[in-house]
């Protein structure tokens, strides 16, 4: 893997900041973020400085039942390039279902999801991940993620599911310490036994971001300082082998910079005094051996799979044949669990309805604030009513497209019930929503052309 240092996730708002800072080797950038033809000037001031920069996607859904969409794998490979990075990443999640596999609408989750531990989910996300490696230029990894719910009936164990994933494709593996704190107080997962059993030798580099606990569940907010048990994770991973690169992620509720630098210098102090001191659990892995792969990743070539795990006789191993039957029952799981999330259906057999209804808030609650960045405008025009207004729309209405069609679709609404009921704050409203929707295609028929043209002058007015 290639060394990449120490290095901090950029964003616009500390763009400035992320210059002047001492010993940054390299940043991440979210990729659906840059434009590649209009790269942020700092991006580029950071390039001309040598300072490496990895696109990181958030789109792909690469653990969702429906093979990679070709346009997004052209896009994430575009912005590999005109970054020159040396290398992309993703997450091992589901981030939409429905569509043709379901004969239902496609739902769009606007974060990202847990896939289930299971061989169905295994061979159609091994297959997913060959086809986004097969289309980008440069080796991908995936990331561990965060969740507050866990599926019935799981056949493996994070570790596990992870070591198989790479034993089958070579993908590298980015680590999120603060997921697996995460899943440690939302599922009661060990993250020992996590690191016990995933391949440390394919990590490409390491997240370390800070949450919050509120009635007993952890939230990843990336909003908050990075707390002790995610720095101990953290040692514990880096006493079993030294990460190539270690990222501070922070996306939201910016500090000053000295605390943002604060924050790096205990991440890369805790990283170093874990080099030199063994493993305070589980089994170091310094017997294993790397070797290179067609991605350039690195798997764990003398090492036993864990128990539960089965090591792949060759590349694509067993289980990497026809993966249609197994694409057909996770998109019918997915599709279930994602309508309960974000439609009000049904709460699917075995999941916990307390958890799903806190993961259903934290969706919505995201929503509204993405939904907020994207078109300012609306919390503007809407004040103190924005939020509420907007939960109160996501309730039974669950996002079809990306949020810049969620907010013309939640302004649209709003219009259509007579809200806002302030007569300035409508018209502003009206005139936001009709410059933003564009001009529509004319019908064919004509009364639908007279209607539509009726509805802009009453729009107007």
């Amino acid at each position: 893997m290639r060394r990449l240092g120490t290095g901090i996730g950029w964003r616009p708002e500390i763009a400035d900041a992320v210059e002047r800072m001492p010993g940054i080797d390299w940043v991440e950038t979210v990729a659906e973020n840059v434009c590649p033809g209009h790269l942020p000037e700092s991006l580029l001031r950071l390039r001309r400085r040598g300072v490496t920069v990895v696109p990181h996607g958030v789109s792909l859904g690469l653990g969702g039942a429906e093979r990679p969409d070709e346009a997004r794998l052209a896009e994430l490979a575009e912005r590999a390039t005109a970054l020159e990075a040396p290398l992309v990443t993703e997450h091992i999640a589901f981030v939409r279902a429905g569509g043709p596999l379901t004969a239902s609408p496609m739902l769009e989750a606007g974060h990202l999801l847990p896939v289930p531990r299971t061989r169905d989910a295994l061979d159609v996300l091994c297959e997913n991940i060959r086809i986004a490696q097969d289309a980008l230029p440069v080796p991908l990894a995936v990331e561990n993620i965060a969740a507050l719910i866990s599926w019935p009936d799981e056949e493996m164990t994070e570790g596990q599911f992870l070591y198989e994933l790479v034993d089958r494709t070579g993908v590298g593996l980015l680590i999120d310490v603060a997921n697996l704190h995460t899943n440690h107080v939302n599922r009661g997962e060990d993250p020992a036994r996590a690191l016990d059993e995933l391949p440390v030798e394919a990590i490409a580099y390491v997240h370390v971001a800070g949450g919050y606990e509120r009635d007993g569940v952890w939230h990843d907010s990336h909003a908050h300082p990075v707390p002790q048990p995610v720095l101990d994770i953290l040692a514990d991973l880096a006493s079993r082998a030294t990460p190539p690169g270690v990222l501070l992620e922070r996306d939201e509720n910016f500090p000053e910079p000295a605390e943002l630098e604060r924050e790096l210098t205990e991440i890369r102090q805790t990283v170093g005094k874990a080099e030199h001191s063994p493993a305070t659990s589980g089994t170091h892995p310094a017997e294993l051996r790397s070797t290179g792969t067609a991605g350039g990743s690195a798997t764990p070539a003398a090492a036993a799979p864990p128990e539960g795990a089965t090591a792949s006789p060759a590349a694509g191993g067993s289980g990497d044949g026809d993966t249609a039957a197994g694409r057909g029952r996770l998109a019918l799981a997915e599709a279930a669990l994602l309508s309960a999330l974000v439609a009000g259906t049904p709460v699917p057999e075995g999941f916990d309805r307390v958890r799903l209804g806190v993961q259903a808030r934290a969706l919505a609650g995201k929503r509204a604030g993405v939904v907020a960045k994207v078109a300012p405008e609306l919390p503007e025009i809407l004040g103190e009513d924005f939020r509420p207004a907007f939960l109160a729309y996501a309730h039974h209405r669950p996002m079809t497209g990306g949020y810049r069609r969620d907010a013309l679709d939640f302004a649209e609404h709003l219009l259509r019930t007579g809200r806002p009921e302030e007569v300035g704050a409508g018209r502003r409203l009206h005139a936001w929503w009709l410059e933003r929707s564009g001009p529509t295609p004319p019908s064919r028929r004509p009364t639908a052309r007279l209607a539509r043209a009726t509805r802009r002058v009453l729009l107007r007015h």
